[in-house]
This record gives C-alpha cells, structure tokens and sequence, in this order.
C-alpha cells in the first residue's frame, strides 16, 4: 500500500501520525511510505532519520495526498485540505465529526473513508487510541489550569496546592474516565483538594480505590454539579460520550456560582464541550473570559507537548496501521470490530449513530459499505 504523512497544519499543531520506527515497521512489511519534508520537524524527527527508514520524503502536502492510498493524520483535515482528499482514499486520523458540521460534508462530498482514531472502541468500551491522548490532556488540563489561575494570566491568584497555614486550592473535574482520573491524579499530586463527578457508581468505586485520601468522588447529578462549581478554583471538564456531542452540564447562568478569577478547562471541546459558554481556541490564543470565568479551550491540547504526544500516540495507531496497510481497509474492519467501530464517513454515507444523530443525517449500517 501507498502510505502518505502529510506535515499538520492546524494551528501549532507539531505532531506527527507516524514514527521514524513506524515508517521502517511499514516500509519492512512491503509498503511504500511518504512523508512530506519537515512533517517531523516539530516532535523532534529529522527528514533524515524517516529517510533512514526507508521512507520517501515528497516536497509538498499535494504530493502526499495524490500519491497516497491512505492517509496517516493526527488531526482532521482543516478546510485548506479538503479538497485535497479523494474518493476511495482512507483518511486514518481523528476526526470529532460531531462537533464539525462543515467537515463532515466535506468528507461525505469527497467519497473518502474515514476512520476516526477516537470511536475505534475493543468490547470492553475502551478506546485505544484515544487513551493515550486523553492521558495527555487530562494531566495537561491541571498543569495548564494551574497556570492560569496566576493573578499575571487573569485568574483568581491561587495556588492548587496552598502552603503551610493556607488552605489549598479547589479542582473540580467532572467525568471519571481516561481524562479525568488523569486530571486527579495530577490535581492530587500538587496538592489541591480534588473532587470527582462521574455517572457511574462502579466508576466512582474505582476511582476511590486507586486515588489518594485528597480526592472526593461525588454522584454526578446537576444539584451536586452545581454545589461543586461553586466551590471550585479550577473545573476540569472530562465528560466523553463517544463519536457524539457532549452534553453541556454547565449552562451560561451558572457561571453566576462560580468564584471571580476561577478557571475552567474543558477538554471535551473536541466534541463540543460539556460547558454551554466553552468554544475552541488555539495554543496562540488559549483563554477568554466570560462573566467573569477564565475559559480554557485549546481544541488540540496534547499538541503543545508533542514529543511526549507523537510518541504516546503512535505507540497505539501503529499496530492497527499496520493491520490496515495490510488487508486493506474492508477486510480489516470485516475481521475486527474495534476498527470497524472506527469507521464514519464511508463514501458519502455516514456509517456512525453518533455523527448521523448528531446532524440529522441519514445512517447507513457500516456492513452495508463492507
């Protein structure tokens, strides 16, 4: 198979799908890999080292994209690619179609496939690649509320982990999966006191097993939502339905509760956001206040670490990569039902409930299009 890695181009986007590791992996498995000069450049891989590989290195993202078979992305096409995409093409990437109408008519217009790294789900419910980022932005939503609580970035001056004689600050983080046990254990370790919110009591059992003695697990239910925000120095929003729009949890008027200064970072804004005030922002330009309330919004957070992300990230797109440049993508997604789950948008028919719910759009069962 044609294999292309396009450099991301979202704003200080500095991932990369693939790995000077993974190109040789894919290279020695038969297959032919491009990858765009520089696309490497921003995690800390040279052209020279992909070129070690075994790989191709293409001069421009057109080049990528026409020679490519399948395209191997971190985050979704922006508009600037859309027309770059083709039909039959497999786009193998996260997409959060949910929370992007435009995209999604985009990707239905082209007849590509597309295979959404975060609905890939194994039957015990979890999504492998997914996880690895959701590890990174809920330990980056602590470390980046942190900061802007700060008097000097507009925040309520405190400090999450207080000092001797000073009560520490309050973290409040609504969802108990892979974002925020991530977000407490981060939270916990700084020394704040942490309270945890999740729908489900087997959850919240867990979850009271395996973090430390300054971390709370409260039912989530919007009287117990409402008294925690009140409380809070800093919300961490972690609440993921996946492949559809988050719920908002925390509407407009209940920004009134919250301290002056407090922050809130909602890292379900990929699909949407859980807070009915949070909208994308970019690491440029991160924060906006409304009402009062510092908002964090960077839809791409793990993209401000992306050495630690690109490495945590490919570890897990690999393996199925790799099982995807071998079969090609309908018999991979016949044979295994955690990648079927990942596809979407299969040429022009919107194969996933979540999507289709999501824009009122026709669903069309996924064995349909294998």
């Amino acid at each position: 198979m044609l294999i292309g890695v396009p450099k991301e181009i979202k704003t200080n986007e500095n991932r990369i799908a693939l790995v000077p590791a993974g190109a040789e992996a894919l290279v020695g498995a038969g297959h032919t890999v491009y990858v765009e000069q520089g696309a490497g450049l921003g995690s800390g891989f040279a052209d020279d080292a992909f070129v070690a590989a075994g790989a191709k290195m293409l001069p421009t993202a057109d080049d990528v994209w026409q020679k490519a078979d399948m395209i191997m992305k971190v985050k979704e096409p922006i508009a600037v690619e859309w027309p770059r995409m083709r039909k039959g093409q497999l786009i193998y990437t996260y997409f959060h179609f949910a929370a992007a109408e435009d995209l999604t008519r985009a990707v239905i217009d082209s007849g590509a496939v597309a295979l959404a790294y975060e609905t890939v789900e194994l039957p015990t419910g979890e999504l492998p690649l997914l996880t690895p980022m959701s590890e990174v932005a809920g330990r980056m939503a602590v470390q980046e509320g942190a900061k802007y609580l700060e008097k000097v970035f507009g925040g309520s001056g405190i400090l999450l982990g207080g000092v001797p004689g000073v009560a520490p600050g309050e973290v409040v983080i609504i969802g108990g999966g892979v974002v925020g046990i991530n977000a407490a254990k981060m939270a916990a370790g700084l020394g704040a006191h942490v309270t945890i919110m999740d729908i489900s009591l087997d959850r919240l059992r867990y979850l009271s097993d395996v973090l430390p003695a300054n971390v709370d697990t409260v039912y989530s239910n919007r009287f117990n939502i409402l008294d925690a925000i009140s409380r809070a120095d800093l919300v961490v929003g972690a609440v993921l339905l996946p492949g559809a729009k988050a719920p908002h949890l925390v509407k407009r008027d209940d920004l009134r509760l919250m301290k002056p200064g407090s922050v809130i970072v909602d890292v379900a804004v990929d699909q949407g956001g859980c807070v009915e005030t949070i909208k994308p922002t970019t690491h440029e330009k991160p924060t906006y206040f409304v009402d009062g309330i510092l908002h964090y919004a960077v839809a791409n957070m793990p993209g401000g670490v992306p050495r630690t992300s690109t490495l945590a990230l490919t570890n897990a797109t690999l393996p199925y990569g790799l099982r995807l440049a071998r079969d090609g993508w309908k018999k991979a997604c016949s044979d295994d039902r955690a990648l079927r789950l990942g596809l979407n948008v299969v040429d022009g028919k919107v194969v996933y409930p979540g999507v289709a719910e999501a824009f009122g759009m026709p669903l069309v069962a996924v064995d349909k299009v294998l």
